[in-house]
């Protein structure tokens, strides 16, 4: 019987809340587990009050994402090495299997120098796999309504372009790089580690919407990894700040768990005789 795959949510997907929030939400919903986007929550910086909020809720760390967004270029240390190195030892003490990790900024020139050596060597002394993300371009504003669009990641957006030994595949980022996310996913191989699922309309901006409401194959890619046998995680990172009300947001939640298991129960089991599942609203 193949292994079915571990669903989380990622911490961030309760934001403005505090890391506690999204433990609760996916114990009471029925998640597997949680991602740690480790950020300005100060509690998600705090190791030692995770591992009391995982084993309150019964919610286990699938992964640990390192602070690497703008927002947190100074949480743990100013030194984006150093920052990886706590990530990796904060997975290490939760028994997080997986970090998930941004390619450097271009600004971040010694970093980016070395950033594959580092990757892999972390990876050799912890056991654990660093799953590199592909991210998008951003446009810089030119003025009178002009802008243009940059490249803000060194050497590009698809760490495939590298080549390291594990990646994180985000569906709202490869629809706002206009990317095809399933031959993306072929590029990764075997080395596609953890997935974040969440849908994008092809807007230039990381729109992470519930999963099935945008224009990505988010239903092709949960049925081509459970025919494929990936061993890694899939985490729902959803953008839930306009829900409103704690009760929206646990609906879209709700939806985004019921989404993703739908398809990869359904293609575990062969998919035999059965229409491929769907949900309306």
């Amino acid at each position: 019987m193949t292994a079915r795959i571990p669903v989380g949510l990622s911490t961030a997907s309760v934001y403005p809340q505090p890391a506690g929030a999204a433990f609760d939400m996916a114990s009471d919903l029925g998640y597997d587990g949680v991602e740690l986007m480790v950020w300005a929550d100060p509690v998600s910086q705090d190791i030692r009050a995770v591992d009391r909020l995982s084993t309150r809720s019964g919610m286990p760390v699938l992964a640990v994402h390192a602070p690497c967004l703008l927002i947190s270029q100074r949480v743990w240390s100013p030194d984006p090495s150093e920052r990886l190195r706590r990530a990796v030892e904060a997975a290490g003490d939760l028994g997080a299997p997986t970090v998930v990790l941004h390619p450097p900024f271009r600004w971040q020139r010694k970093y980016a120098d070395g950033f594959a050596e580092l990757v892999s060597s972390l990876e050799a002394e912890s056991g654990i796999a660093i799953a590199v993300e592909n991210m998008f371009p951003v446009k810089r504003p030119l003025g009178r309504g002009r802008s243009v669009e940059m490249n803000a990641f060194k050497p590009s957006v698809d760490p495939t372009d590298v080549g390291h030994a594990n990646y994180t595949l985000d569906l709202s980022h490869s629809a706002a790089a206009h990317m095809d996310a399933l031959e993306l996913a072929k590029r990764m191989g075997d080395g596609l580690r953890h997935v974040h699922l969440a849908d994008g309309s092809g807007a230039p901006k990381d729109e992470h919407m519930v999963p099935g409401r945008g224009t990505q194959p988010c239903a092709e890619l949960c049925e081509m990894l459970a025919r494929g046998g990936f061993d890694g995680q899939v985490v729902l990172e959803v953008n839930t700040r306009r829900a409103g009300t704690a009760d929206a947001r646990r609906e879209m939640l709700a939806e985004a768990l019921l989404f993703a298991r739908l398809h990869l129960d359904w293609a575990a089991e062969g998919g035999a005789g059965k229409a491929r599942p769907g949900l309306s609203r």
